[in-house]
């Protein structure tokens, strides 16, 4: 149990009392706070910036003090436009998808040389095959269960095949790497999930969407154990 990670996005929070929902998901239990960056371009959504990055990162903290990493998911294109100004404003690791960067080890590269953890999002129908060149730089891979763009998507159950793909390819490699999936997810498919290798689920609609947020994530531990 202890190397799971549950991550709400808040995507699907109240926008208008973001202080107070990061901290209630926290008090609930969250892992990790899961910020999705969405440019109106690369995806047909627009949402929020490094500036409220940087206003939430005082409130990522639990009861007693300790920083809850901030995952911030890059949907924008060039992703090296923004990465550095997220890491700035509190980003504990930074994601993006590897066909929005012209050069993707170089866009791996300037994140890690400034101290942030990295990672590589792939979409429903996008091949894993760059992480035959990359891998061993990330800290993360990030496999998309919807199509990105919107919250409260269906999960897509072909994405369990591509999870199970990215979990050989972390085990061949031998490294620490965390394995994502995003959209979807709730408590009644999350043990599908992990079972096909997944260790850290991206959650939105699902708990900000109802009243308990510690309930629901007890059902998604319950699930997971």
């Amino acid at each position: 149990m202890n190397r799971y990670r549950i991550a709400p996005s808040i995507l699907s929070a109240d926008f208008a009392r973001l202080g107070e929902e990061v901290r209630a998901v926290i008090d609930a239990g969250a892992d990790w706070i899961h910020f999705d960056v969405m440019d109106n371009h690369y995806v047909p959504n627009l949402t929020v910036g490094p500036m409220v990055c940087q206003a939430l990162r005082p409130h990522a903290r639990t009861a007693d003090g300790q920083r809850v990493p901030i995952d911030v998911h890059l949907m924008i294109q060039p992703v090296d436009a923004l990465a550095g100004a997220f890491i700035d404003a509190g980003a504990d690791l930074v994601s993006f998808h590897p066909d929005a960067s012209t050069h993707v080890h170089r866009s791996i590269q300037a994140i890690k040389a400034r101290g942030c953890q990295v990672g590589l999002v792939f979409n429903p129908a996008t091949p894993l095959d760059v992480l035959d060149w990359v891998i061993d730089d990330l800290d993360l891979i990030l496999i998309m269960s919807v199509n990105p763009g919107f919250g409260g998507q269906s999960f897509i159950d072909g994405a369990l095949r591509k999870v199970e793909q990215a979990r050989r390819r972390i085990d061949a490699c031998g490294k620490d790497i965390r394995l994502e999936v995003d959209g979807g997810i709730k408590a009644d498919n999350i043990r599908r999930v992990a079972d096909a290798g997944a260790d850290t689920f991206v959650a939105g609609s699902a708990i900000f969407g109802k009243p308990d947020y510690r309930a629901v994530i007890d059902q998604m531990r319950a699930a997971l154990a």
